[in-house]
């Protein structure tokens, strides 16, 4: 992983990503605009948007959705969870409309 002030000549050429998985060293939902909140009700564990989250921030156990971790802060906010979500129990909130 590259240190803040790499010189440039020690940086992968033409975006190569030397190292996978570095998300998850990074507190990247702090400039997330929106975040999804599930409705237990009608959530039927389809896993999709397990499934499709790119930043692995929901989380899965026991053959059930467990939710979005908030203080892991991996969500972003891009709302593709709500997408593809076939029963709409998620919906995209303004952050500043959410409580913890």
């Amino acid at each position: 992983m590259y240190k803040r002030g790499t010189p440039w000549r020690e940086l992968a050429p033409g975006g190569i990503i030397p190292q996978a998985g570095t998300a998850e060293e990074y507190n990247a939902g702090t400039w997330r605009t929106f975040r999804p909140v599930r409705d237990d009700e009608k959530c039927i564990d389809c896993f999709f948007c397990w499934v499709y989250c790119p930043d692995n921030a929901i989380v899965a156990a026991d053959g059930h959705i467990k939710g979005t971790p908030y203080e892991l802060v991996h969500c972003k906010g891009c709302g593709l969870c709500a997408k593809v979500c076939p029963k709409d129990a998620i919906s995209m909130v303004k952050e500043t409309e959410c409580e913890d």
